[in-house]
């Protein structure tokens, strides 16, 4: 037990060093991640690491997805619906399909529904890669909006189909109405099961006494109960999942504290970063014991068919992609869409930013070997070194070159004509002339009087003169000045805050200070400075 702690202790800090160097390096971490875990498995006297898949899918899953519908935008989400509807099932299913007729006439003894499973395993790409590159680059909101809103739904579609073609190779039979009855049961039952468990979350948080602390622990448990319920009764956990985080995420303003989205997204941001981390170092350090799978497969036989199946997986997603948009064209003849002339540059960029990651392969891990009747399953060492050899195609070749590919391509953001800048300081606008209307309508006999309230009144009135003077600044004259403007703003508050930094360390040494309120007034002056920084720069903090 303590050999093995001290080992993850070990990987954790080669985790951080391998994701510093990826910052440096300005590469996706996941690669790096992979490439890292890949290098270690060749040390001799490292302890060989097995993914457990129960570990993957029980501990793993549920909160990397509950952090993801988290963050996800539902307007957005609603807005491109449709196109992620069917990125998330039906291009996973035609993927599937695609593969299934490759790899059963590729590789000897490699039946149907052996490749169906094998479509099931490789179909869904991995949003944590693409996005992590995504948001490193200048594309359309749309884009990441796109693939984050398919990652969040093509897990259960992937998964549903390994588990019909794993039930027809173990029964060696396959009804096809019942398949698609099945399939839409787990669906929609899934869904279900996930707001019904949201609503008793939301309940708890909306009216029972709990704190910030409390709050961030119901929010740890409840993706696991989502997932473990969904999947105790057969149905969708992932979809359950999402549906639960999306519903709870909504509604965050009502049922938890100002104190409780703040420190709540801090916590949430971190625990997501290790685990992440974690899974793709895995990736990388299952190599070996991939490899001693093998059997009687030849290593050359089986590196043919892994990168054949990866380049078809990537010419299938980049056809599906250019396919749905030509339909989007004819549908809008037909029906409302968000975008009538989607063109081919986006999805070809989309099409491009189908890594495969950590899903597909716990799912290979996840086959038995036996089947019910105690016979060895077929093909399994092949469809795990298969699925080992398209993640680290997709991940390395395709995530390594889609930054090339967007600028290539000099992708426009049609749906936002106003700048990023300009919509902040038309928010940032609204916000002050409310602040300002509200206190000259209920506070106006109480500022004469009162300090702290004429401070207040000032910062306002000199946060819309500020925003008012840019605005009409000369159009070739406008950024320049905002720049200049919040550069000497941001240095000013910085340099203040410095002092004050040090004037409360100076404080704390003084034995008639209590510690815990210097530590109050250090956390306002990082909240201070966090907000200046996101106010001035308009930075999002990863």
């Amino acid at each position: 037990m303590h050999n093995t702690f001290s080992l993850y202790i070990f990987l954790l800090l080669v985790i951080l060093f391998l994701v510093m160097l990826a910052h440096r390096l300005k590469i996706s971490y996941p690669i790096v991640l992979v490439l890292g875990g890949l290098c270690l498995s060749f040390i001799p006297r490292l302890p060989q690491i097995q993914i457990n898949p129960e570990l993957i899918f029980v501990i793993f899953l549920p909160p990397l997805l509950f952090e993801a519908a988290w963050q996800t935008s539902w307007k957005d989400f609603w807005k491109f619906r449709r196109v992620i509807a069917s990125f998330a099932f039906l291009i996973v299913i035609l993927t599937s399909c695609v593969i299934a007729v490759i790899s059963s006439n590729l590789i000897p003894a490699f039946t149907l529904p052996l490749g169906f499973l094998l479509g099931g395993i490789i179909s869904p790409p991995d949003a944590v890669s693409a996005t992590s590159i995504l948001k490193s680059i200048k594309v359309p909101k749309r884009l990441v909006t796109i693939v984050e809103g398919e990652s969040l739904l093509n897990d259960a579609s992937s998964l549903i189909v390994f588990r019909f073609a794993y039930n027809a190779i173990d029964s060696g039979k396959f009804v096809f109405h019942e398949a698609v009855v099945s399939f839409f049961v787990v669906i929609i039952m899934g869904i279900l099961i996930g707001l019904a468990v949201a609503l008793v979350f939301y309940a708890i948080h909306r009216w029972l006494p709990t704190t910030t602390n409390i709050d961030i622990v119901l929010t740890f448990i409840a993706p696991y109960v989502m997932y473990i319920v969904a999947e105790e009764f057969h149905f969708s956990g992932v979809l359950a999942v999402v549906s639960g985080g999306l519903f709870l995420s909504t509604r965050s303003n009502v049922i938890l504290s100002p104190g409780s989205r703040f420190k709540g997204e801090n916590v949430w941001a971190t625990i997501g970063f290790a685990l992440n981390g974690i899974v793709f170092m895995l990736i990388g350090l299952e190599l070996p014991f991939i490899v001693q799978q093998l059997g009687t497969v030849s290593m050359a036989d089986a590196i043919r068919y892994g990168v054949i199946i990866s380049l078809a997986l990537i010419v299938a997603r980049l056809l599906c992609t250019l396919g749905a948009s030509a339909f989007t064209v004819f549908a809008s003849r037909f029906i409302t869409t968000a975008d009538s002339r989607p063109g081919w540059r986006a999805p070809l960029a989309l099409g491009w930013a189908g890594m495969r990651g950590v899903v597909s392969l716990a799912a290979a891990l996840s086959i038995p070997i036996t089947l019910s009747n105690d016979t060895p399953f077929p093909q399994r060492n092949l469809i795990l070194f298969i699925t080992f050899t398209v993640i680290l195609v997709t991940l390395v070749f395709q995530g390594l070159t889609l930054p090339m590919v967007v600028r290539w391509l000099k992708l426009e953001d049609n749906d936002y004509p106003i700048p990023y800048a300009e919509q902040e300081k038309v928010v940032r606008r609204k916000l002050a002339h409310t602040g300002l209307r509200v206190l000259n309508e209920q506070y106006l006999e109480k500022i004469a009087a009162n300090e702290q309230l004429q401070s207040l009144k000032v910062r306002y009135e000199s946060d819309i003169h500020l925003l008012e003077r840019l605005q009409d600044e000369a159009a070739e004259n406008m950024q320049l000045a905002a720049e200049t403007t919040s550069r000497h703003y941001r240095a000013a508050v910085g340099a203040v805050i410095k002092e004050q930094r040090e004037l409360l360390q100076k404080l704390n040494k003084k034995e008639e200070i209590d510690e815990d309120l210097i530590r109050k007034y250090i956390g306002l002056l990082d909240l201070e400075e966090e907000k200046i920084r996101l106010m001035v720069t308009g930075e999002v903090t990863e």
